[in-house]
């Protein structure tokens, strides 16, 4: 496998030239199990939605489900298509599919496009609000590509696209707009953005010599580190504020605690320079915390689910 990486890096020829095995490639890149990362809060306020309007509707959690993967997806190989002469410059980047030659720009360009349209139509199923919402939601989604270019805030605006999930989740269920899962959005923005900030690090000697614009490259590393501690006091804090909102049971406050603690360990675990460590911190910390975080939800109302389901 690695010779034939290597051959098909130096000659720039597409070692799979058909298009099903280029698609495959650029969802490869994009990694559809990150998904674990915004989906269980999508899911978490689209609980809480479904039982304050009576019960859960199978169609419009499908639809739901369909709109958090198409978005994520037409996002993500947007990013792969922009950032693809920077992917090639950076060697952690370097073996992706576009850079390595094994899938072309258009090939990402032509999964943006099919993604977008399954977004919106879903997005037509779940009503006119939801509709009105689905083109300036992509422009959004898709904007974040760019913003590594020209503003340090570009971890907020990840997490910010990120954190779109649990308000549109609950626009998508109750057709109307509502602050309950406000507080949790904004928890996720902080949250996203604060273990993006940890992830940089990798980056930063490569950031600050080609001018990419991060927090870890223009506050140095000790100063990213503060940034995601401060970022990650705050997502427990707005957390804290959806609970009282929500007026959930004593199940959240204790998985509350235990994100806590996770976040300290994460953070104790991630050293710059050290990849193998920040990617544990970064990838298995943070999907359990998103899992152990809706499952807190799921049980902390006290109204029956399973008997409530049917299709509408």
């Amino acid at each position: 496998m690695g010779s034939d990486f290597q051959n098909t890096h130096s000659s720039g020829i597409a070692a799979t030239p058909d298009g099903i095995s280029r698609v495959t490639a650029i969802l490869g890149d994009i990694k559809i199990a990150h998904t674990v990362f915004a989906l269980p809060f999508a899911l978490a306020s689209a609980h809480l939605a479904f039982v304050s309007t009576g019960g859960y509707r199978l169609d419009t959690l499908l639809a739901i489900l369909v709109c958090m993967i198409t978005a994520r997806t037409a996002a993500m190989s947007f990013n792969r298509y922009l950032d693809r002469d920077i992917d090639t410059k950076n060697p952690r980047t370097s073996h992706r599919s576009i850079p390595s030659g094994r899938a072309r720009p258009i090939d990402a360009l032509i999964v943006v496009a099919v993604c977008s349209v399954i977004f919106i139509a879903a997005c037509w199923y779940l009503g006119p609000l939801p509709l009105i919402l689905s083109i300036p939601t992509l422009a959004f989604l898709l904007s974040y590509s760019a913003s590594k270019r020209f503003t340090v805030l570009t971890h907020i605006w990840l997490g910010a696209a990120l954190a779109i999930s649990p308000v549109g989740a609950w626009i998508a269920v109750t057709g109307a707009w509502s602050w309950v899962p406000i507080p949790l959005a904004i928890a996720v923005t902080l949250w996203v953005a604060g273990f993006d900030v940890v992830y940089a690090l990798q980056d930063i000697d490569f950031d600050m010599k080609n001018r990419i614009f991060s927090i870890p490259a223009k506050f140095g590393v000790t100063g990213a580190l503060w940034s995601a501690r401060i970022m990650h006091l705050l997502a427990i804090a707005s957390l804290a504020i959806f609970g009282l909102l929500a007026k959930l049971s004593v199940v959240f406050w204790i998985a509350l605690g235990v994100v806590f603690i996770l976040l300290i360990i994460e953070h104790a675990i991630a050293r710059p320079g050290d990849p193998e460590r920040i990617g544990i911190a970064f990838f298995t910390f943070n999907g359990v915390i998103s899992i152990v975080l809706y499952i807190s939800v799921l049980f902390s109302v006290n109204t029956p689910i399973i008997e409530n389901i049917g299709l509408q």
